[in-house]
């Protein structure tokens, strides 16, 4: 194969890899808007969102590791980042909202963390 052919298709493979990080963000963006309640919400944002942005840095990491021959730290830093400040951080906002009293959706129909709360209430206070 010639070189050129090479780099052309390398080159549709970071983009399809960026432009698949587009589509999952507004995948994302529509189930923020749907969804019910606000834990299917964060788990929308927390997953495809995150997933998205990931696509999107990593493309463009790439691309400008391979084809201009440049090592973006920023970009890398925000990889890291989002890979361990998203999940953390909807993790968190779902279970605040739990212990907060937010309802959970009528058509739920399993609520592990009540249990676990419920065991955790009993250990810290057991005359209640």
């Amino acid at each position: 194969m010639n070189m050129e052919v090479i780099t052309t298709i390398v080159e549709l493979l970071f983009a399809l890899l960026i432009l698949t990080g587009a589509l999952l963000s507004a995948v994302s963006s529509f189930g923020l808007i749907r969804l019910p309640d606000v834990y299917l919400r964060s788990h929308a944002a927390a997953k495809s969102a995150t997933l998205g942005v990931l696509c999107v840095l990593s493309g463009a990491f790439l691309y400008y590791a391979f084809f201009l021959d440049y090592i973006s730290a920023k970009l890398l830093l925000g990889i890291v980042f989002v890979f361990m400040t998203s999940p953390l951080s909807a993790h968190l906002t779902g279970r605040a909202a739990y212990r907060t009293g937010v309802p959970l959706w009528n058509r739920r129909i399993q609520d592990d963390l009540k249990e676990v709360l419920e065991k955790e209430r009993v250990k810290s206070d057991p005359t209640a």
